[in-house]
């Protein structure tokens, strides 16, 4: 069904005309054209643009495409080469590093972080010594996030999933937060559908409650001087400017200006600012940013233990995976009763402690592999690694044969392969593992990521 198939209700309709007024029609009529696709580049993996790509005003590394590929066969997406995301969202990138400027290390908490477009591109702007702990309280969303994190290859983060009331033992701890709340996704009309007949002035109301919730429990969490970005995808007073309001009333958050270029077409607010589908090449996206200059700074309660089976690595045991790694001595290295390793900047650690300590769990770092005996089996997460050795055995495949890798499908082994754990790569990004034995190809990717469609 085309979006002139989908009707939209009429109640959003009335509304929308008392907001935009004289905008309305040009509004109206770009509900009904094809949204834009775009994309941004992993700033470390060094994937080079194609030439018909048009750039994003407003981010480096953001690109327009001029149709929507297949994103399934490209086997550079499957390396976490660049991240399939909404352009307006991409907004936040010159907020982001006007906030981050002067290059201290900071706490981020990305609260509401599935898929994970937000969270990795926090990730490529945080400045050395920070960490990230994104959350997502939805267990199957919780899984993508997960991934896709683990696939930008970072690894100072901590993933979780947690309702944002759990991180109240974490009251001051956090220097940024990002609430991309859930809304009624009225930003979304073009790219989904369903978004469309879902719509109600109920789910309005009750979206704007959800998201006072949540915002209730994630202001004590930011250290004094701190900074709140709330965000959704939607249009209406009661999710955006409304909230925006209650935020500077109830706890007296002071809005923060970013210096943002007119010509982008975003439109300015009281508190926030709103991109609007027939302002700019971007969907529906409002975003405020706030700062708390009181409150109590965190401070640590007791000497903090890591959950039940896991462990501080001890010196004697790193190099029984240090060849896997740059600069092995650099990180801090948890290891579980059944032979799992994890690995995160060794800076972090009292950090890490710390978050792990109050809520209780988490996914820390990036997973290594695991110990079986006096065997290292590499996991997924070390292919897409930045921190993967230069050194580490890999073989090129032609797209053909990456495909098939993705696939699960088996391949012809070539003469010249060492025998041993190889890094499959394409076009030099990594794609995950195989071990090559005198007579087979064992391939390890993961059953969870293999393309199931047809590649051919």
């Amino acid at each position: 069904m085309t979006a002139t198939e989908r009707p939209i209700s009429e109640d959003f309709l009335n509304q929308m005309q008392l907001l935009l007024g004289s905008d309305f029609d040009a509004f109206r009529e770009s509900l009904d054209m094809v949204p834009p696709v775009s994309l941004r580049l992993h700033s470390r993996k060094g994937m080079t643009p194609n030439p018909d790509w048009e750039t994003i005003p407003w981010i480096k590394g953001g690109y327009y495409l001029p149709s929507r590929p297949v994103f399934t066969l490209d086997p550079v997406f499957h390396a976490g080469a660049y991240y399939v995301q909404e352009a307006s969202s991409m907004l936040l990138d010159p907020v982001l590093r006007q906030l981050l400027e002067d290059q201290k290390p900071v706490r981020v908490l990305d609260l509401c972080g599935a898929p994970g477009g937000k969270s990795t591109l926090i990730a490529s702007l945080l400045p050395a010594g920070s960490l990230l702990v994104t959350n997502e309280v939805i267990q199957s969303r919780g899984a993508v996030l997960r991934q896709n994190m683990e696939k930008w290859g970072f690894s100072n983060q901590i993933v979780t999933q947690l309702d944002a009331r759990d991180f109240a033992p974490l009251a001051g701890f956090f220097d940024l937060i990002l609430v991309d709340a859930p809304c009624s996704g009225e930003g979304l009309f073009r790219k989904d559908l369903n978004a469309r007949s879902e719509w109600s002035p109920e789910h309005v109301h009750f979206c704007a409650g959800r998201q006072k919730r949540i915002l209730n429990d994630c202001v004590p969490l930011l250290a004094p001087g701190g900074h709140l970005v709330y965000s959704t995808c939607t249009y209406n007073a009661s999710e955006n400017e409304l909230n925006a309001a209650w935020l500077q009333a109830e706890y007296g958050l002071q809005v923060y200006r970013a210096k943002l270029d007119p010509s982008w077409g975003l439109v300015a607010k009281q508190a926030g600012y709103q991109a609007y589908p027939h302002k700019l090449r971007g969907e529906g996206f409002y975003f405020s940013v706030f700062t708390r200059e009181t409150g109590t700074p965190f401070q640590r309660k007791r000497q903090y233990s890591l959950p039940t089976d896991w462990a501080l690595a001890g010196k004697k045991q790193i190099p029984l995976w240090a060849d896997w790694l740059e600069a092995p001595m650099d990180f801090a290295y948890l290891q579980h009763s059944n032979g799992s390793v994890r690995f995160f900047p060794a800076g972090l650690q009292e950090d890490v402690l710390t978050v792990l300590g109050e809520i209780g769990k988490g996914w820390v770092g990036t997973s290594a592999g695991q110990l079986k005996g006096k065997s290292f089996i590499p996991d997924q997460a070390l292919a897409w690694s930045l921190h993967l050795s230069a050194t580490t055995p890999a073989i090129e495949l032609s797209r053909d044969k990456a495909l098939q890798f993705l696939k699960g499908e088996s391949f012809q082994k070539e003469p010249d392969w060492p025998i041993g754990w190889q890094l499959i790569r394409y076009q030099g990004f990594g794609l995950g593992w195989v071990k090559v034995l005198p007579n087979r190809i064992n391939n390890y990717l993961p059953k969870s990521l293999r393309i199931r469609m047809a590649i051919s």
